[in-house]
């Protein structure tokens, strides 16, 4: 199967601190999040997602039309991925390894630079995990409060904004000069692994229920 493109429109505006200012989303295509693992219950949350770029940072707005949401997981680098919530896997070099954003609907966010995805005792082998002065770099907001407890099991549409500093990702991969900002892998993902109804979402398809599968990345090409 074919590897699915993603264009990462440039855009010349700053930063608005609003997922919902359609102004400086307006640029940007949409992706959606549907290809489910068959492990999952019934839940289908439709998922989608936009992404831009400047020439410092990485912008990205999800939109997430839900049931059984929760959110307890209040620290940042806790297991979010227990909560309601939606990921963004990034390889902006083919020879580096690859940075995990995992962002649980309240905002809090779980990121390592990962260059060894095996796994022992379900843990990848070898990653660095963010430290606490680079994760105050992401700018992240929610629509909804940092803890959703007891679980929403109505209807609900929440979204969740982030952007990320190119500087950053180079602490660890070196220099991206433009001409290695043209064509990244990356994959997305939504899930909820402790919500009553747990669900494992991908933009492009998984082989295994493993979200830290850099070989079943999608492309993602700026312009």
């Amino acid at each position: 199967m074919d590897a699915p493109i993603y264009t990462i429109r440039k855009t010349a505006g700053g930063w608005l601190h609003s997922f919902s200012s359609e102004s400086f989303w307006v640029k940007a295509g949409q992706l959606t999040i549907g290809c489910f693992r068959p492990e999952s219950t019934s839940h289908r949350p439709t998922t989608q997602c936009r992404l831009l770029y400047d020439d410092e940072r990485l912008y990205g707005s999800f939109v997430v039309e839900d049931r059984y949401v929760r959110c307890l997981n209040t620290d940042n680098q806790s297991p979010v991925y227990e909560d309601s919530c939606v990921e963004l896997f990034l390889q902006p070099l083919p020879d580096r390894g690859y940075f995990n954003f995992e962002f649980n609907c309240g905002g809090a966010i779980l990121s390592s630079y990962i260059t060894d995805p095996a796994k022992k005792d379900g843990k990848v082998i070898s990653a660095a995990p963010l430290t606490e002065n680079e994760i105050s770099e992401i700018e992240i907001q929610s629509s909804l409060p940092g803890i959703t407890n007891p679980e929403i099991s109505g209807k609900i549409t929440w979204m969740l904004s982030f952007s990320v500093p190119f500087r950053l990702l180079e602490q660890y991969i070196g220099k991206l000069e433009k001409e290695k900002r043209k064509e990244w892998k990356g994959n997305l993902y939504k899930c909820g692994n402790k919500t009553s109804h747990p669900h494992w979402a991908s933009w492009a398809p998984l082989r295994d229920r493993n979200f830290h599968a850099p070989w079943d990345f999608g492309i993602l090409r700026f312009r």
